[in-house]
C-alpha cells in the first residue's frame, strides 16, 4: 500500500550502497552504514528550502503573534470566524503554516519506509524492492565490529534472533552504545537550540512549556529507551538525521539573523538620511502643500490689499495708488495712505472713513 514511499527510499539506498561498495566493498558494513547515512543526508538536502520557509513562517508568526491574541480575545465564541480571521492575517503576512510544518511531515514516511525496507532484508528473502538476492545477502553478511545492521538486541515483532544474524548481545552492544549516547544528546541539543529562539509570550504559554519539555529531555530518553528495540541501522539513520538538524539550523538561523540586522541598519540610516541636521533650520520648500492651497508669488501680499499683525490691510508705497483708488483703510479703520501722502486727499474726495465712521463734509464742499 506504501509502495510509493518504500521504492523511492529503497533506490535512495541503492544508489549509495552502489558507491561507497565501490570503494569498501559491496558487503562491507562500512558502505551499507554510509548508504543510510547519506540516504538521510540527501533526503534533508532536497528539504532544506521547505526548512528555511518554515524558519521564516516561524519568525513571522512570532511577529504578528500580538494580533493572533487580539483575534482569539474578540472571536473566542466563534470558531469560523477567528479561523476565517486567522486565515486572513496569515494571507496578509505571506505565512503558510502547512508549508511551515511540511520538513517534519516528510520525515515521518521516509523513517516509515527506511524501517520497512531494513525489516525486509530478511536472510531468506529473495528481492527486497530494488534489491535483488544479492543484496539481501551482501546486507546480511556486512557487520561492524561483529554487529549487524538488520538486527536488534531485543526482536521486535516479525525479527529474527541475533543467531540467525550470527552475532551477540555483547557485538551488538559494542556499536549500539555510542550510538544510542550520541543519538540522546544530539536530540537533546537539537531540541535546546530551539527552545532558545522562542520568544517570552512562546515560553510563557503553558502549552509551549509542555512540548519544550518533551522535546528537551522525554524525546532524547525515548531514543536511547527504544534503540534496543530497533534494528543497528534506524540509529545509524536517527543520529546522522538529528546531526543534520543541528548543523541546518545553524547555518539558517545565522543566515537569517543577518538579514534581520541588515534591515535594521538600513531602515536606521535611512532614518538618518531624510532627519535634518542638529542646528539646520528646516526649509519652507521643502514642506509639503496642502491640497487645494493656491501657490504663494513673492509681492502678491502687497497688491492684492494683504493683511498686515493684526489682521489688517497693509499698503506700502509701491502701491499707493491702489490705496487711493479703492479708499483701503489702515488698522484703526483711518484711509490709507502712501509714502508720498496722495492717499489722504484721496481718501478725502472719495469720502473715506474716519474711525470706522463717515466724515464730515469739508468746507469747499459745503460752499459749493
Amino acid at each position: 500500500m506504501l509502495n510509493f514511499i518504500y521504492y523511492p527510499v529503497s533506490w535512495i539506498l541503492w544508489f549509495w550502497h552502489e558507491a561507497f561498495g565501490y570503494v569498501f566493498g559491496p558487503s562491507s558494513g562500512a558502505a551499507w552504514a554510509l548508504a543510510v547515512v547519506f540516504l538521510v543526508f540527501t533526503l534533508r538536502a532536497i528539504l532544506y528550502k521547505p526548512f528555511v520557509h518554515q524558519v521564516r513562517s516561524m519568525r513571522k508568526m512570532q511577529e504578528f503573534a500580538p494580533e493572533i491574541q487580539k483575534l482569539k480575545k474578540k472571536y473566542g465564541n466563534d470558531k469560523q470566524k477567528l479561523a476565517a480571521e486567522m486565515q486572513k492575517l496569515q494571507s496578509e503576512h505571506g505565512v503558510n503554516p502547512v508549508g511551515g510544518c511540511l520538513p517534519m511531515l516528510i520525515q515521518v514516511p521516509v523513517f516509515i519506509g527506511l524501517f520497512h525496507v531494513l525489516r525486509e532484508f530478511q536472510p531468506y528473502k529473495m528481492e527486497n524492492y530494488v534489491f535483488d538476492r544479492a543484496d539481501v545477502v551482501s546486507f546480511n553478511d556486512a557487520s561492524l565490529f561483529g554487529a549487524k545492521l538488520g538486527a536488534s538486541v531485543v526482536p521486535y515483532h516479525g525479527a529474527l534472533p541475533l543467531a540467525d544474524y550470527n552475532t551477540t548481545i555483547p557485538q551488538m552492544l559494542v556499536v549500539m552504545i555510542p550510538l544510542m549516547i550520541m543519538a540522546g544528546l544530539f536530540t537533546h541539543i537539537t531540541a535546546r537550540h530551539s527552545v532558545a529562539r522562542q520568544t517570552e509570550a512562546q515560553l510563557a504559554n503553558p502549552q509551549s512549556a509542555i512540548m519544550n519539555k518533551l522535546t528537551l529531555y522525554v524525546f532524547p530518553i525515548g531514543v536511547v529507551v527504544g534503540a534496543p528495540f530497533l534494528p543497528l541501522a534506524i540509529l545509524f539513520y536517527w543520529v546522522s538525521n538529528n546531526l543534520w538538524t543541528l548543523g541546518q539550523q545553524r547555518i539558517v538561523y545565522n543566515k537569517i539573523d543577518r538579514e534581520e540586522a541588515e534591515k535594521v541598519v538600513k531602515k536606521v540610516e535611512t532614518q538618518r538620511t531624510l532627519a535634518p541636521k542638529v542646528g539646520q533650520k528646516p526649509d519652507p520648500d521643502a514642506r509639503q502643500k496642502k491640497p487645494g492651497a493656491k501657490p504663494i508669488t513673492p509681492g502678491s501680499a502687497g497688491k492684492t490689499g494683504g493683511a498686515t499683525a493684526n489682521g489688517t490691510p497693509k499698503v506700502n508705497g509701491s502701491n499707493g495708488d491702489s490705496a487711493k483708488s479703492n479708499g483701503g483703510t489702515v488698522a484703526n479703520g483711518s484711509p490709507a495712505g502712501s509714502s508720498s501722502g496722495e492717499g489722504a486727499g484721496s481718501a478725502g474726495s472719495t469720502g473715506g472713513q474716519r474711525n470706522g465712521r463717515p466724515s464730515a463734509p469739508t468746507k469747499r464742499t459745503r460752499k459749493r
